[in-house]
């Protein structure tokens, strides 16, 4: 009627009940349609019924339905999407769902959830996080508690004054927090970057929105060197020194980290986790029994200079121009010859190692007089005790000599009764402590092979991970770094200052949440679980902590009404 009879626009609202000021907008936007060509055909248009759908929610679905696709759950997708930039609420990502005719996942366990098949969709490119008021959920809420211990111990100035590389995008503290988020949070497969690099938590650890792809870690780790390792664990070496988690006892011992490249350049070494020699690369730790510091690494030693590492380690301690209270270095009987034991006595450095048993050896100790032996108790795990039989003696050993040429004395301390078939033999030079601590300490020595295995199962030492090549040495330096963080932990969390990382990790950090970011606070909000109250309390603490590569913003943890 209006345009192609040309019936004036008042009639025809009036006839067709609009209002006069409505039709004319119909007709406006009709003509801007026709002009725009934004419809193909402009004419008797049926409209769908109900709400239109947005943007974000057509460009989503897809993206929901192939992760569902691959058994992720809506809290998986939730932090998929946050990570790309998209605001999609889980009651959203429900509806999509439900509407494609998915029904809910079954119950998936540990090692379900930490295999998930990778989804190839676009991530965010990695850049300093601007620290805009803004709120997204996390998979990774828990790795943020170790946040304070960084801060507390000065970590991060540490790091930051290191000389290890930065790059214009990623300055030298991101980028080694970035690393360090990876190996707090247990992570298995460093190729299945999808499952890491969209969530948001592990990007805020290092003060970035998410963290870089797997082939930026490669990259970053071949400029590494040895000397910016060694410079970094010296330094960190004096942090442990001035906080009192150094004592006076060290323990040592050598471990094996399979090569699987090209292995014409390495020697075989012998690795107990697969009980047998293989090419590899042969690593030293040395570790504070008491707080279970790990104070030095090295992956440097060949079979030419591996009876020396004794003294680089004793070198390495005297950096700073004092001795301090380091007394005792505990370790095998493979780790160092005799001639190197008498340089420690020289030093006054006491030792307690154990004796390797010949035949000869054997046969003379069966000849010992009853009357030498004596029988001891020795604390044991808790509050029990085992009973042994000794036989405290003082003997001569080749190679272990004066400087003059002339044999010196050492201490043996002949054991049975201890589970073995042949007696233990163990050796020091220290004649005034009680032949019960000798024992207690040398059976302490066991801690740091305890602490071996712990980085081989929970920090993947020796793991094929991935397809992400990371330098050796400096894999080990980062596994150190983020083994004595949660050591730090264990230091406040009395009853459970004995648990392994793994189990810590399990227990406190293995936890989502949500974050909220406004004005100079952090909120995080972690999910419901039964040891949380525990964590709280301890963080509270810190609640004023300001961090410097976060905006000199403060972090507040709260607990969620959801688990």
């Amino acid at each position: 009627m209006f345009f192609v009879e040309k019936t004036p626009a008042k009639e025809v609202a009036d006839k067709f009940n609009y209002t006069y000021r409505a039709f004319t907008s119909i007709t406006s936007n009709f003509r801007k349609n026709l002009k725009q060509k934004k419809v193909k055909e402009p004419f008797f248009i049926s409209k769908k019924k109900g709400r239109k759908k947005l943007d974000s929610i057509k460009k989503t679905t897809q993206i929901i339905v192939n992760l569902r696709k691959k058994n992720y759950s809506r809290d998986d997708i939730k932090v998929a999407l946050d990570g790309m930039g998209y605001k999609v609420s889980e009651k959203t990502i429900w509806n999509i769902l439900h509407q494609e005719g998915f029904s809910r996942l079954p119950r998936r366990n540990k090692l379900n959830r930490n295999n998930l098949e990778t989804v190839k969709i676009k991530a965010q490119k990695s850049e300093i996080l601007p620290f805009r008021n803004e709120k997204f959920k996390t998979n990774s809420g828990g790795i943020l508690c170790l946040l304070p211990f960084l801060a507390k111990y000065k970590l991060d100035q540490i790091i930051k004054n290191s000389d290890y590389p930065e790059t214009k995008a990623i300055g030298r503290l991101n980028s080694i927090l970035s690393f360090l988020a990876l190996k707090l949070s247990g992570i298995h497969r460093y190729s299945a970057d999808d499952l890491w690099c969209m969530d948001r938590g592990l990007g805020l650890f290092a003060g970035l929105n998410v963290l870089p792809k797997a082939a930026w870690f490669t990259s970053y780790s071949h400029r590494v060197t040895s000397d910016m390792n060694l410079s970094f664990l010296k330094k960190l070496h004096q942090v442990w020194l001035e906080n009192d988690l150094l004592h006076d006892t060290a323990n040592l011992d050598f471990t094996t980290i399979p090569y699987w490249g090209d292995d014409a350049h390495l020697e075989n070494n012998w690795s107990g986790k697969r009980n047998k020699a293989l090419s590899s690369i042969l690593a030293v730790l040395a570790q504070d029994p008491d707080s279970g510091i790990i104070d030095y690494g090295h992956t440097d030693v060949r079979h030419k200079n591996e009876s020396g590492v004794v003294l680089e380690y004793l070198d390495f301690y005297q950096t700073g121009g004092s001795k301090r209270d380091l007394k005792y270095l505990v370790f095998d009987s493979k780790f160092t010859n005799y001639e190197n034991l008498a340089k420690l006595d020289d030093d006054h450095i006491k030792f307690i190692t154990i004796r390797r048993r010949g035949k000869n050896i054997v046969e003379s100790i069966n000849k010992i007089p009853k009357e030498d032996w004596k029988i001891i108790r020795v604390d044991a795990n808790g509050n029990k005790k085992r009973t042994l039989r000794i036989c405290d003696q003082r003997i001569t050993l080749n190679g272990y000599l004066n400087k003059d040429g002339t044999r010196k004395e050492i201490r043996q301390i002949v054991i049975t009764g201890h589970g073995k078939i042949k007696p233990a033999l163990i050796i020091t030079n220290d004649f005034d402590i009680a032949v019960e601590k000798v024992v207690r300490k040398y059976a302490r020595r066991w801690l740091v092979e305890k602490v071996i295995s712990e980085q081989i199962q929970f920090f993947h030492l020796n793991k094929v991970s991935s397809s992400m090549v990371i330098k050796v040495d400096f894999d080990l330096t980062m596994t150190i770094l983020a083994h004595n963080l949660y050591r730090l932990l264990a230091s406040e969390l009395g009853r459970y200052s004995h648990f392994t990382s793994l189990r810590l990790f399990e227990k406190f950090i293995l936890n989502g949440g949500f974050v909220d970011v406004e004005g100079d606070t952090i909120t995080v909000r972690l999910k419901k679980k039964r040891d949380l109250p525990l964590m709280l309390e301890i963080l509270k603490d810190f609640q004023d902590q300001k961090y410097e590569w976060l905006h000199h913003k403060k972090i507040v943890f709260e607990g969620a009404s959801t688990s």
